[in-house]
C-alpha cells in the first residue's frame, strides 16, 4: 500500500495558491514555501511553513512532493527547469504535483525530462475558482503516474471534493481545456439571458433563482450570476489568464482539425473586454462588452 505525502512544498501563492496551501497547512501537513513575491510567504510562515530561497533549496529539502500553481508554460518550465529549478536540488523519488494550467503536449515533455531525474510529474489543474480554493471543494483533474496519484490522492481530498484520474501525463490538462470550453461557452449564455432578462424589465435575481432551479442552471449563472446583475467584477479568474487558457483550447483544436465556434464567439467577447482594458477583472467582466453591444447596463 502506498504511503501518503505528508511532508510537501508548495511554489506560487496567488488567488488559487494561497489558500489552497492554506488548507493542506491547517491539515497538518508540513510546508516549505516559495513565491516569487517574498511578502505573499508569510500568511503561510505564520502557520509555521519554512520559507525557502530557491524551487531548486526547496528541492533538496527533500519533501515527497512538491506543489506548484504558477500562471502559464514558460513559468512552470523555468521553476522545473531554470538555474534555480527544482530539478538542480530533486531527489529520485520526489513527486512534483502541477495545479497549473499549461499546454499539455509541454506537460509530457516536462514529465519526460524529469523522469530522467527519477522525478515523477502529475499534472493537476482544477476548476472551481477562488471560491473552490478558499472552500476546499475544487474539482483535480490528473494525469500522470497511477502509484504517484495514489500517494497524492489524500492531499488532492484536502483541496478538492472531485477528484480523477484521468490517464497518462497530460490528460489533466487535456480535461482542463474542456473545461475551460464549457466554462467559457456557458459564461457568454449566462450574461445573453442576463441581458434579455434586462431589457425585458425583469429583476434579474428572481429570474437568476428561477431559471437556476431548472435545465438552465449552473455554477456560472448561480456564481457569476449576481455578480454581473451587480457590476461587480472583483476577480475570483482573471479574464487575462482565461485568454490564456483560450489559447491552449485553439492550439488543441487546430492539432485535432476540429471547428469549436462557440468557443472561439466566447473568446472574442472575453479578448474585446480585454482590449477594453478589463483584462484584471473577473471573468464575468465578458458582460461589459454585452454592455456596449446592446447599449445597456446591467446594474441599471
Amino acid at each position: 500500500m502506498s504511503t501518503p505525502v505528508k511532508n510537501i512544498g508548495y511554489i506560487g501563492l496567488g488567488i488559487m495558491g494561497t489558500p489552497m496551501a492554506m488548507n493542506l497547512i491547517n491539515a497538518d501537513y508540513q510546508m516549505l514555501v516559495w513565491n516569487r513575491t517574498v511578502s505573499k510567504c508569510k500568511p503561510l510562515e505564520a502557520k509555521g511553513a519554512i520559507v525557502t530561497t530557491s524551487p531548486a533549496e526547496m528541492a533538496a529539502r527533500e519533501p515527497e512532493a512538491i506543489c506548484v500553481n504558477v500562471t502559464d508554460t514558460p513559468d512552470v518550465e523555468q521553476v522545473l527547469f531554470g538555474e534555480a529549478g527544482i530539478v538542480r536540488g530533486a531527489k529520485p523519488g520526489l513527486i512534483v504535483i502541477d495545479h497549473s494550467t499549461i499546454n499539455p503536449v509541454s506537460t509530457q515533455r516536462f514529465a519526460a525530462q524529469l523522469t530522467e531525474k527519477a522525478v515523477t510529474l502529475l499534472d493537476a489543474p482544477v476548476s472551481g475558482g477562488d471560491v473552490g480554493a478558499q472552500q476546499g471543494t475544487l474539482s483535480v483533474m490528473v494525469g500522470g503516474d497511477e502509484d504517484a496519484f495514489a500517494r497524492c490522492l489524500e492531499l488532492f481530498q484536502v483541496v478538492g471534493r472531485n477528484i480523477t484520474h484521468l490517464g497518462p501525463a497530460g490528460s489533466g490538462q487535456v480535461c482542463k481545456a474542456c473545461n475551460q470550453i464549457a466554462v467559457s461557452a456557458n459564461l457568454l449564455g449566462v450574461c445573453e439571458a442576463l441581458a434579455l432578462a434586462r431589457r425585458c424589465g425583469l429583476d434579474l435575481q428572481k429570474m437568476i433563482e428561477v431559471v437556476g432551479g431548472g435545465a438552465g442552471g449552473s455554477w456560472q449563472l448561480t456564481n457569476l450570476g449576481p455578480k454581473i446583475a451587480t457590476s461587480d467584477f472583483d476577480p475570483g479568474f482573471m479574464i487575462d489568464l482565461v485568454l490564456k487558457d483560450l489559447a491552449i483550447v485553439a492550439d488543441a483544436a487546430r492539432s485535432n482539425r476540429l471547428p469549436l465556434s462557440g468557443t472561439a464567439l466566447a473568446e472574442s467577447y472575453f479578448r474585446a473586454a480585454a482590449g477594453a482594458g478589463h483584462g484584471k477583472l473577473g471573468t464575468q467582466a465578458m458582460a461589459k462588452t454585452l454592455e456596449q453591444l446592446g447599449s445597456f447596463t446591467y446594474s441599471g
